[in-house]
């Protein structure tokens, strides 16, 4: 289906269907199929979260962008480079579990490299370490990503470097978003990371949810990872 054939109608009742499919094998097929008009239907979905996540990591990385390492984590069809490289980023590798996705991203022509990976089912297929920035857009919610991930995402980023990471905020959410939020504390209260910035966005995107309001928030979470051995060591 061709982007002037789709209205938010077309978007919204796909987005349904794909919250229906609980095994990872059903998401993969979903995204896959989706891929072709993902960067469209993002528009109808007046998806800010690329944009406002690219800011934030802009506003607390201020030197060294050009040459900064980013990992790029459910990276789609690269929608959050493509905003991070009007900020100055350049270097970025790109990770999903959708083989389509991965293709589109790929022939942006931002990525250094792009890996094929389920999250919180495959360990993440790169090192520990070497990246400046790690960011994972719209993966953290329910029926997506599991909690677990977060701990991962530290372990790739240098000290001192910047983890971002967005969820919604809309009734659906809710329970994901509390049980997220007290991993992000309890991994800061291990050491392994401080908070630098957390950033609640009111109108996120359009509501797919009959009870949601025209528009769902979202949250945006900014950690520094600390000097320590758990998150700088190499495998």
């Amino acid at each position: 289906m061709t982007s002037e054939t789709r209205t938010f109608d077309i978007v919204k009742d796909a987005l349904l269907s794909a919250h229906k499919n609980i095994s990872p094998a059903d998401k993969v097929d979903f995204y896959n199929k989706w891929a072709e008009n993902y960067d469209n239907d993002a528009v109808f979905l007046d998806s800010r979260a690329p944009s406002v996540a690219a800011d934030i990591v802009s506003t607390y990385f201020i030197s060294g962008r050009g040459a900064a390492l980013v990992l790029d984590v459910a990276c789609g069809t690269g929608l959050v480079a493509k905003q991070m490289k009007k900020h100055g980023f350049g270097h970025f590798v790109g990770l999903d579990g959708s083989k389509v996705m991965l293709e589109l991203a790929k022939n942006t022509g931002l990525y250094e490299d792009v890996r094929q990976c389920m999250l919180g089912e495959d360990e993440l297929p790169v090192q520990w370490g070497p990246f400046d920035v790690v960011v994972i857009v719209g993966g953290l919610s329910v029926r997506h990503v599991p909690i677990s991930v977060v701990r991962e995402l530290c372990k790739t980023t240098k000290p001192g470097g910047l983890v971002c990471m967005t969820t919604r905020t809309n009734r659906d959410n809710a329970q994901y978003k509390v049980s997220l939020e007290q991993q992000l504390k309890l991994m800061e209260e291990e050491g392994l990371w401080s908070c630098v910035n957390v950033t609640e966005v009111k109108e996120w995107e359009r509501a797919v949810e009959e009870h949601d309001e025209e528009y769902i928030s979202g949250c945006v979470y900014l950690y520094r990872v600390s000097d320590v051995e758990p998150c700088s060591s190499l495998l």
